[in-house]
């Protein structure tokens, strides 16, 4: 298993072009607020505190670039939905995540992560479709599985494929993940080798 050696804060940016200037390959991560991104991060990453964990919903604001192994670039995208936060500033949360998913020459994939413990949401299947639309690589990532009986987990993702099916012909690949189990580290580093290191 590809295991990363080291994962540092790289930096933030309030602009797509304020992004690094270098031309290393970028994997993205975004959810829902709240849905255990952060936690994610530092389990895949191995580095506890890479990622803040915050149990209020809305902490990340900017583009959060983390350079791992000086090879490629983890981005941490500012999550869409539920925030304590003005109406306007969700809007420029928005403008500028977009902005870096359409125009981020770099970007590779995006990992969309979705809440297991939940049935499809509106905000994540309209999510989706706009990635789709706009033909950008994705995988959807499935987050906090220790915390729901497995059946139940099994359910809310054939609900959740079922409605996608509607918009896809192909459904996106998915994974099962518990930061607290470390649930799914293996197949996500795996993919994520794939992505990166093709030639291997």
């Amino acid at each position: 298993m590809y295991q990363i050696k080291e994962a540092k804060f790289n930096k933030s940016s309030a602009k797509v072009e304020h992004c690094p200037q270098d031309q290393l390959p970028e994997i993205a991560f975004i959810g829902r607020s709240n849905v255990g991104k952060s936690s994610l991060l530092n389990m895949l990453t191995g580095v506890k505190n890479l990622a803040k964990t915050s149990s209020t919903p809305g902490k990340t604001q900017l583009i959060n670039h983390f350079m791992i192994d000086n090879k490629w670039h983890l981005v941490d995208l500012p999550g869409y939905g539920y925030a304590k936060v003005p109406l306007s500033e969700k809007a420029k949360w928005e403008k500028m995540t977009w902005n870096y998913i359409l125009e981020r020459p770099n970007l590779l994939y995006i990992f969309v992560l979705l809440d297991i413990r939940v049935s499809p949401q509106k905000i994540d299947l309209e999510f989706i479709k706009k990635l789709g639309e706009n033909d950008i690589p994705l995988k959807l990532v499935f987050t906090k599985a220790d915390k729901v009986k497995t059946m139940e987990g099994q359910k809310n993702i054939m609900d959740f494929r079922e409605a996608l099916s509607a918009e896809w012909q192909i459904l996106p690949e998915y994974f099962i993940t518990s930061a607290e189990k470390r649930t799914g580290k293996v197949e996500l580093m795996g993919l994520i080798e794939e992505i990166i290191f093709p030639e291997y």
